[in-house]
């Protein structure tokens, strides 16, 4: 007596899943599950770098590389971030290892401001940490990535991660800033408001050798 056989799941990009039923012999049958079930998320961490010009803040933000993003610019920028690696557990360290590969720059050492968490369109978690220091934009670097294109072209084409930073009063910062992450530039803004952070004295980055 044939068996049938055990049902796939597919998660549908962030709707419903949809239960794959394949038995023997018939056709697949598909099924829109009525609630949601769990699946791996995405993380990432970055690092959101501000300094004070007479009294007003500004942040720094990086615009993304790459063939996609070439002629986007407002609402496409980010604060520094990535990926943890498979061996690593804690996110802070993450973000500063981020940051320092896409802008050639190390975080100052010491207590960072936690900003928390947001998610992102297609779901993925950017935890973000705040620090005060200063860097030159145009001493910035950025690691690198290869890529197919044009598309089944056959030819790589190496672009950076990150093709170019800048510092942005809140104002400008928000019509760059991707619209899930504005609230960590919100939160930034609200604790320096309160005076609650015991900054130490500004610091200009160090570049990685």
């Amino acid at each position: 007596m044939s068996r049938a056989v055990p049902p796939r799941v597919d998660t549908g990009r962030g709707r419903r899943p949809i239960l794959h039923h394949r038995r023997p012999g018939r056709a697949t049958r598909y099924r829109r599950l009525a609630y949601p079930l769990a699946v791996d998320t995405r993380r990432s961490a970055g690092i959101l770098l501000y300094r004070l010009r007479q009294g007003q803040v500004e942040v720094l933000l990086g615009h993304p590389g790459g063939p996609f993003f070439g002629r986007k610019d407002l609402g496409n920028w980010s604060i520094p971030k990535g990926e943890p690696g498979s061996d690593e557990t804690d996110l802070e360290l993450t973000a500063r290892r981020e940051f320092e590969e896409e802008t050639g720059h190390r975080v100052p050492a010491g207590p960072l401001i936690d900003l928390g968490r947001v998610r992102q369109k297609g779901g993925k978690v950017v935890y973000a940490w705040a620090a005060e220091g200063d860097l030159d934009p145009a001493q910035a670097t950025s690691n690198t990535f290869s890529f197919e294109w044009p598309p089944f072209s056959g030819r790589m084409k190496t672009y950076p991660e990150i093709d170019r930073v800048d510092w942005f009063a809140p104002e400008e910062a928000r019509r760059r800033l991707k619209e899930a992450q504005l609230p960590l530039l919100d939160r930034l803004e609200a604790v320096l408001a309160s005076g609650a952070d015991a900054r130490p004295a500004p610091t200009r980055l160090e570049k990685a050798r």
